[in-house]
Parts: C-alpha cells; structure tokens; sequence
C-alpha cells in the first residue's frame, strides 16, 4: 500500500533538490535516511523530514512494517515563483526572483 508525505512552497531551487532526490530514489528507508544524514545540503535535510513524515504515515496510519519499507517514487515539482525588486544599474527597477518547489515522497512496503 503507497503512503504518501508532501512538503509544498519549499524555498529552495527545483534543480538542487532534484541532485539529493535522485540519490535516493528506489532505495530502503533506512539506506536512504543515512545517506541524506550524510550530506552536507539544505536539500537533504528538508528531504529527510519529508522521507520521515512518510515513514510515519505509514508505521501510524496503515500499520507498516518500517524494516519492509522503500522509496517507490520521489519527484520534485516546481512550486511559485517568489518575485522581490532589487534597483539596478542607472537607476532602473530590476526583479529578483526566489525559486520554491514541492518535494512529493511516495513509499511502499516490499513483497
């Protein structure tokens, strides 16, 4: 049975998310929490609390085993774009803009 957690508005970029999540994709929850504890990013400390809430959802609400679990999908999607104005040369309103994505972990139990 899939479990599903999902972190919306993240304000970090699509791309570097996507260079943690793609480390861990199809792995067992307990290789891929020690692999994100191991690196040294922004990415793989928010994708470890989504990866734990959906561990959670899974021993709480469907009653899984947490040893029999593993990543079945994990993606990143784009979120909204946060615009901020910065000045630019000669006076001119330039626009600085604040990437955020939505990080979706999907995890099952193996067979």
């Amino acid at each position: 049975m899939e479990v599903k957690a999902i972190a919306k508005g993240i304000r970090i970029s699509g791309d570097k998310a996507r260079l943690t999540v793609n480390l861990i994709r199809g792995k067992d929850v307990s290789l891929a929490s020690d692999i994100l504890r191991n690196l040294n990013n922004k990415a793989s400390k928010i994708v470890e609390k989504v990866l734990n809430s959906a561990i959670a959802n899974a021993e709480n609400n469907n009653k899984l085993d947490k040893s029999k679990l593993y990543i079945k999908k994990i993606y990143v999607g784009e979120g909204p774009v946060i615009k901020r104005v910065m000045m630019d040369s000669r006076g001119h309103v330039g626009r600085k803009d604040h990437q955020t994505c939505h990080i979706t972990v999907i995890v099952d139990e193996r067979s």
